[in-house]
């Protein structure tokens, strides 16, 4: 909030600076008095532009993000004794993004990095990235109501190739066969999915590639 507030000021007082020069030029004779409206309009509309920009994404992930932490607090708290199913029912019924989001809350209350998209969109199919004991970790998640669809899985292992860097594939469906298949022949690629999905959102050891967590 004070960052927004730091930015909104920075544009007003530009914008307030531009106001009050552009007639100083436009009497000195550097700038005709009938251009210097138009001159006037044509800044505001940029400083507006850039500053719906920069405030839009982070309003965004903000609201995801309390969604993702209340998630969080109930089923390590008061929702922890609810049965899997019920618990994965929930999953499913969240905003795909503030599952997202949860995801990366449950990794950063262990003590783990966690690097944010700066935008949801356009991501091509990376979905954040999580820093386990040094290593770096995309991930990709998906919120399935069944198995889980093979053409997912090549093609984030091919997305973690082209980045050098291993990843997690986490959902909240079954794997099928051919998926299982496929997680077989990429081993630069984890699936969390079923207890093992539960056990960072409740708080519980997870082991990554031999690694706890």
């Amino acid at each position: 909030m004070i960052a927004e507030k730091s930015i909104r000021a920075a544009v007003l007082t530009l914008t307030a600076a531009t106001i009050s020069t552009v007639p100083a030029q436009a009497k000195s004779g550097f700038l005709e008095p009938h251009h210097h409206y138009l001159w006037i309009f044509f800044i505001s509309l940029v400083l507006i532009a850039w500053l719906g920009r920069r405030l839009r994404v982070p309003i965004r992930h903000r609201w995801r993000h309390r969604q993702a932490r209340t998630m969080f607090l109930q089923l390590q708290g008061a929702d922890r004794g609810q049965p899997p199913g019920v618990i994965y029912s929930r999953l499913r019924g969240m905003d795909p993004l503030a599952f997202e989001e949860l995801l990366l809350e449950c990794f950063e209350r262990r003590g783990c990095g966690v690097v944010r998209n700066r935008r949801y969109t356009g991501d091509g199919g990376l979905d954040g990235k999580v820093i386990i004991q040094g290593r770096t970790w995309l991930i990709q998640a998906k919120r399935y109501a069944s198995a889980i669809r093979p053409e997912h899985v090549d093609g984030f292992a091919t997305l973690c190739r082209s980045k050098g860097m291993p990843g997690l594939f986490i959902h909240t469906g079954r794997t099928g066969p051919s998926s299982r298949v496929l997680f077989d022949h990429h081993t630069h690629i984890e699936v969390i999915s079923g207890e093992r999905l539960l056990a960072p959102i409740q708080g519980d050891p997870l082991m990554i590639m031999g690694v706890d967590i």
